[in-house]
């Protein structure tokens, strides 16, 4: 068998799937970026193909379930170095059982993608509510701006749900992590590639709200009913760099 490697997207990932039945069995499925030579098995790149992934994502759809579909597409957002092998399983298993593939919750390889789906739906439940939005002002426009560090990849899961919240006042997310941003405007969406230094500043008012905010956020704070534990729970360390709350020192930029 023949490792597959492929370009990173979900388009490029069901190009390779396409030829896991079409032509030969992948060994593995890897993007390419991320692939270490394998002395015992030969490498291919599979270049993506919109139409024959179109092909097996409808065949998912039709043979298995639209549900099973979402759950994969889920699964793949999940920074996991095994998912691709996680996610042909699951798929090449759908198509022998139909659409009961998710009542088999025993079975490895349902198992293993439900459990990654799972987490990429609560990270993204969590950003809707933890995100801080700030204002950032070029000449006379405004523009929200959020700046995340999420442990997947889940910024187009904010879409919907933030598109719909500001449909009157653009806004943009940026996931510092990948290097890209969530774009809105007007009940619209889309992400892109993006780097930091291509923003503009903070206006002046937005620096006083933030020493207002984090005064106020110290100072409300009863230190005797303080619960250090009971906060990382709900509020993860690795997103505190992200909240104003958290840092003083960006505000004097």
């Amino acid at each position: 068998m023949t490792d597959y490697l492929y370009d990173g997207s979900w388009q490029g990932f069901l190009t390779c799937v396409y030829y896991h039945y079409y032509e030969e069995k992948a060994a593995e499925i890897c993007p390419e970026i991320k692939y270490q030579t394998n002395l015992l098995r030969q490498a291919k790149t599979i270049v993506t193909d919109t139409e024959k992934a179109e092909r097996v994502s409808s065949a998912i759809e039709r043979k298995i379930s639209p549900y099973s579909l979402t759950r994969a597409y889920a699964a793949f957002l999940a920074d996991e170095p095994d998912k691709e092998r996680f996610i042909l399983d699951y798929i090449v298993l759908g198509f022998r059982v139909g659409g009961h593939l998710d009542d088999l919750r025993g079975r490895e390889e349902v198992f293993r993608v439900q459990k990654l789906a799972k987490q990429i739906s609560r990270e993204a439940e969590r950003f809707q509510g933890l995100l801080r939005f700030s204002v950032l002002k070029a000449g006379d426009k405004e523009i929200l701006y959020g700046k995340i560090h999420p442990r997947h990849n889940i910024l187009e899961l904010l879409g919907e749900n933030f598109s719909d919240r500001f449909r009157s006042e653009p806004f943009l997310i940026y996931d510092g992590g990948r290097g890209k941003a969530l774009f809105g405007w007007g009940g619209n969406w889309e992400t892109a590639p993006f780097e930091e230094k291509q923003l503009p500043g903070f206006s002046q008012e937005e620096r006083d709200y933030r020493r207002l905010w984090q005064r106020y956020f110290h100072v409300i704070a009863i230190k005797e009913r303080e619960n250090p534990r009971c906060q990382k729970n709900f509020m993860p360390v690795r997103y505190w760099k992200d909240l104003p709350e958290f840092s003083a020192k960006e505000v004097m930029k």
